[in-house]
């Protein structure tokens, strides 16, 4: 059984940094009862519940959602690294599309710490063990905190490989800069220039400034997604569908090719494009808005090339283009993204679906890119998952 998933409500609070936020608890329980009352339900209508985060104690899920309700529906917790809210979505779409629900909650959250990400397991090999011992063998900067040495070397990778610019970088950043300047969610609304980014104090010479770096962020956003026949039949709208969806983990490639590009996701994120492009019957050229995984502005760019925006080894034409902003072929992170919006891990798949969806329904003021109908959202986490989905208005 397969059925049309459509979005009926979005809730997102403004992302903070840490230390001025809200607990987790209570951020997912205001996104929660936001999504809610954007969709016009109660949350007695919802039927499983499905809640992200990263960082916390198991059941956190329970924890947010019974400040909303207690009505016995089962609550899943989710936690897949940097993938772990659009994971959630995932689970979610896929309730209501196989027929076992009709209305299901994703929720994500997150209540980060300052600095860099560190575990909080000592007694254990890390998750990601394998892919740092390989980070560590291609990337002699010891010195260096693990996500930077990961995507700075992926984006290092590409500059050695095809001659990107260090300036490519700091456009991508300076345009998110600009969009986050209309988004009132966002955690930094100052606009930046090219040559502040470049500026900024150097983290590894020649390859990263502190401004192509996304900061720890604070924050949650919600999505109720719904079958056909229980928004019909409850006079939910319909004119935002999820078209297509496609969850990934990783492929040999990203070990044996013994390219940092590989390592962050490049290949999960092709596989995960090109089926829902198929799914979905589009292409890239058919797509007029991306919220994409821009934890640091060089996996932006090599993320334009995974997602088949241009051949490889080409998407510093595409930023000099201006392909990537408001007059050019898409409009990518019209919210800001995560370098300017923020990164609350657990919230960040979700926080893209709430700003498609305002997109294609024409409510997002400012932000607003003309004549949207068809949305792409990529959300990667290493370990690893990437989950690309894609939306279209009804």
């Amino acid at each position: 059984m397969s059925r049309n998933v459509y979005v009926a409500g979005v809730g997102m609070i403004p992302f903070k940094k840490p230390g001025t936020s809200e607990t987790y608890d209570t951020m997912g329980a205001i996104a929660t009862r936001q999504a809610l009352a954007d969709a016009g339900l109660e949350y007695r209508d919802v039927q499983q519940a499905y809640a992200g985060y990263v960082y916390g104690d198991s059941t956190c899920g329970q924890k947010a959602l019974y400040h909303v309700g207690m009505s016995g529906i089962p609550v899943i917790n989710v936690n897949n690294n940097c993938a772990t809210g659009s994971s959630a979505l995932f689970l979610a779409r896929q309730a209501v599309q196989s027929g076992a629900v009709d209305c299901a909650l994703a929720v994500g959250f997150e209540f980060m710490q300052p600095g860099a990400l560190k575990g909080h397991w000592d007694d254990r090999e890390r998750a990601l063990e394998r892919a740092l011992n390989l980070v560590d063998e291609l990337v002699d900067r010891p010195d260096l905190p693990s996500a930077i040495r990961q995507f700075a070397g992926a984006g290092h990778a590409h500059m050695k490989k095809y001659g990107t610019k260090l300036e490519t970088f700091a456009k991508i950043r300076a345009k998110a800069s600009q969009h986050a300047a209309r988004n009132p969610l966002a955690v930094f609304r100052n606009i930046v220039s090219t040559e502040d980014v470049m500026a900024a104090p150097m983290l590894w010479e020649g390859v990263l400034t502190r401004l192509m770096a996304c900061p720890p962020t604070c924050g949650a956003a919600a999505a109720i997604v719904v079958s056909e026949e229980f928004a019909k039949k409850r006079g939910l709208r319909t004119n935002v569908m999820i078209a297509a969806q496609s969850l990934t983990t990783d492929l040999p490639s990203t070990y044996d090719a013994r390219d940092m590009i590989r390592v962050v996701g490049f290949d999960m994120t092709r596989l995960a494009a090109q089926q829902v492009y198929e799914q979905a019957g589009i292409g890239p050229k058919d797509v007029d808005v991306i919220e994409l995984h821009d934890c640091f502005a060089q996996n932006e760019l090599i993320t334009y090339e995974a997602l088949g925006l241009c051949p490889e080894g080409e998407a510093e034409k595409l930023v000099n283009d201006g392909d990537n902003t408001y007059g050019g072929e898409w409009v990518v992170n019209p919210s800001g993204g995560l370098l300017s919006k923020g990164h609350p891990l657990g919230a960040t798949g979700l926080a893209q679906c709430y700003e498609l969806t305002q997109q294609l329904r024409g409510r997002a003021d400012q932000r607003q890119v003309e004549g949207a109908k068809v949305a792409l959202a990529h959300n990667v986490g290493l370990g690893g998952a990437c989950v690309v989905t894609v939306y279209k208005s009804a």
